[in-house]
């Protein structure tokens, strides 16, 4: 059976992913700080390692909703397409990093040997599910993708971001003549990154829940706090949700039938894209669908 032009096709969960994003390795040390005290006999792998995603990738293979995916391969992306979203400067900082073998970007923030690679195979891998939708081909594309993006701003690093893969897909779906895209982040942090690159857009509706965090430095400057609502055309299309700690699947059920589920109704995208992170929950994943 094709499944590109099969009507079965469009109930699977269609999932692209490459191996070669595991080339990505973040280092060891204290937790996040690439840091060896001298005293320790093991060090820590960074929290964003690959080993995680191995099993993500074995979960989907070998788990009860294997029949019902359909796998696809990803493929770096091309520059070009990075500035979509990206400054050309910012995309010349990690690409200059990456030929002189690595640099901390910021906090916690590694871009080492392999890393590069890794990054631009994330986005391509996400521009391709999202083309994948856009072609009409099946309802539900799950990338897959590694390192992470929802941190990343259009001119800066953060929060183990390199590339920010879901504006990416954003910007190619406004690009490919969708008139409106909503965004819902789900993380123990606020999507900062993404809201950044449309919090001057009245055709993207950003919404987070995210735990109440605020501003953890200069590479995280958004608070993520109610009164970020977005700016000029975009003023009231940026939704943050900050959550009190500890809040468990009924507080995520309430804040989205009273809060998330009249924004999207009312704001009538073409597309919706949910990026779920790996910290607030034991089993979660990154969906793009269309509305039907």
């Amino acid at each position: 059976m094709d499944p590109s032009s099969s009507t079965f096709s469009r109930e699977l969960l269609h999932v692209f992913w490459h191996e070669g994003m595991l080339s990505h390795d973040a280092g060891t040390g204290i937790f996040d700080t690439g840091q060896d005290p001298g005293f320790l006999e093991v060090l820590e792998k960074h929290p964003e390692n690959s080993d995680r995603v191995k099993n993500m990738v074995s979960i989907l293979r070998k788990g009860p909703i294997s029949p019902y995916i359909f796998w696809h391969s990803g493929r770096p992306a091309q520059i070009s397409e990075l500035l979509s979203f990206h400054t050309s400067e910012y995309i010349g900082e990690l690409i200059q990093a990456d030929k002189e073998g690595g640099k901390e970007l910021c906090s916690g923030t590694f871009l080492n040997r392999g890393s590069w690679g890794a990054c631009l195979l994330a986005a391509g891998t996400t521009l391709e599910a999202m083309k994948y939708v856009l072609d009409g081909h099946g309802k539900l594309a799950y990338a897959l993708v590694r390192p992470p993006g929802h941190h990343a701003q259009p001119s800066r690093a953060d929060g183990y971001c390199f590339l920010n893969n879901a504006g990416l897909a954003v910007q190619l779906a406004l690009d490919s003549g969708c008139q409106k895209v909503v965004v819902i982040d789900v993380d123990v942090h606020y999507g900062n990154g993404t809201a950044e690159g449309f919090y001057r857009s009245n055709r993207v509706l950003t919404i987070s829940l995210h735990m109440n965090h605020g501003s953890w430095g200069p590479s995280h400057p958004q608070s993520g706090d109610i009164d970020e609502a977005g700016e000029g055309d975009g003023f009231g299309y940026n939704l943050n949700i900050p959550l009190p700690n500890g809040t468990g699947d009924e507080g995520y059920v309430y804040a989205m039938n009273k809060l998330v589920v009249p924004a999207v109704q009312e704001f009538k995208p073409g597309v919706v894209i949910l990026v779920v992170g790996q910290d607030s929950s034991a089993a979660t994943v990154d969906l793009i669908w269309t509305l039907g």
